[in-house]
């Protein structure tokens, strides 16, 4: 049995993550279909992309999401919006969808409360909600605030006997009814199913539409055993090694129904020994993980990118006071990479077109790789909307 350091843990998924050298722009399907790219703040999933991708301008981003619409934002992985090809959208959306109440009520927690309220079941909900996307945007736009009136409307028509309880009551969470709060809840769950999708914006709030008439086509249909079969392969393959615990936490979903993905790729795992434990990656990939590539260079990675989102944090960062820096519960900053290890923060601050980057670094940097920050930084700059930029140590 093959035993796995840090080390090589760590630059086996440097080289997954495509972070070792930036791909080709050609290759853009390629990379966000890699762990699907998380897109929150707005703006990170084109800033992610530019890491890994030589020569990406805002513009390529902007065209493939709105024009060519060969990428698609879409509900995913810990009911955060995602950017993913359109080809590949069933893996990160229909590769989760729950398959009983334990595992819907795991993806949305903080519900019970609402569906306590109205004796209703999360799939329940679920369904409710979903049944009501098609006539509530059939042919709109709509925000998610607008989104969860109309939603909390139709439902209390079609299931009227949710006016029993306090349906059109606040509930304390914003200007929400528990109404409107239920199913903005429902929704992380029904975006599973590919209906809805995230309408591109230059500015205010993000918009909703039926997935097929943004597209103009549905999005492919995979059987949800193979795209929850392909989730986890994918996972594998940028995050390993690693055990069915961490995939849970990766993805948001039970340690129960992570576990019964496991099964699905039974015959293409290899054990191997990590952590002092047992720990699993794709038999294909052991070669790679056994003598994984060096990594070179300075990289400045955005809040919650892909990379960042691996549950092995103290492989990526050994000091727990540096890790409570970088992963908080809100308002996560960005991440400055020096040869693949995370050697600093960086957080933006913005005036007119200047962008300025306090970075805040963990260890004395030396004037090379300064310099290379600075260079890192003004490619970032017009993907934060900034024509200059200045770095402050």
């Amino acid at each position: 049995m093959l035993t796995v350091d840090q080390r090589q843990a760590r630059r086996f998924r440097l080289a997954r993550h495509h972070l070792l050298k930036p791909a080709r722009r050609s290759a853009l399907l390629t990379v966000a279909g890699a762990t699907g790219i998380q897109h929150t703040p707005p703006g990170s999933a084109a800033q992610s992309l530019h890491v890994r991708l030589d020569g990406l301008t805002p513009e390529h981003v902007t065209a493939a999401l709105a024009e060519d619409k060969t990428l698609v934002q879409v509900w995913s992985l810990r009911g955060a919006p995602h950017v993913v090809g359109v080809q590949d959208a069933a893996v990160f959306t229909t590769g989760l969808l729950p398959d009983d109440e334990d595992s819907c009520l795991a993806f949305i927690p903080g519900v019970q409360r609402h569906l306590a309220a109205f004796g209703l079941t999360a799939g329940a909900a679920v369904e409710h909600t979903r049944e009501a996307l098609p006539q509530v945007l059939d042919g709109r736009q709509l925000t998610k605030d607008e989104l969860g009136v109309a939603l909390a409307e139709h439902v209390a028509v079609r299931v009227p006997g949710v006016r029993k309880g306090p349906w059109e009551e606040p509930d304390g969470l914003g200007h929400n009814t528990y109404g409107q709060s239920l199913v903005r809840f429902a929704l992380y769950v029904a975006g599973l199913y590919g209906t809805v999708c995230f309408v591109p914006t230059r500015q205010g709030a993000a918009r909703f539409a039926l997935t097929e008439q943004w597209l103009g086509t549905p999005l492919p249909r995979w059987d949800a055993a193979r795209a929850r079969a392909e989730l986890l392969r994918r996972y594998l393959r940028c995050h390993g090694p690693s055990t069915a615990r961490e995939f849970a936490a990766w993805t948001g979903v039970s340690t129960a129904y992570a576990s019964r993905s496991w099964e699905l790729l039974a015959g293409e795992l290899a054990e191997v020994r990590y952590r002092d434990a047992p720990a699993w990656a794709l038999d294909a990939d052991v070669d790679l993980l056994r003598d994984p590539p060096e990594a070179v260079g300075v990289r400045l990675l955005p809040p919650y990118d892909p990379y960042l989102a691996n549950q092995d944090r103290a492989c990526l960062l050994a000091d727990p006071a540096l890790r409570r820096k970088v992963w908080r519960t809100t308002s996560n900053p960005g991440v400055v990479l020096v040869d693949g290890d995370v050697a600093g923060l960086w957080r933006p601050r913005k005036q007119g077109r200047r962008l300025t980057l306090l970075v805040e670094a963990f260890a004395r940097l030396s004037a090379g790789t300064k310099a290379a920050i600075r260079d890192a930084a003004a490619e970032l700059a017009p993907f934060r909307g900034a024509e200059t930029v200045m770095v402050e140590f």
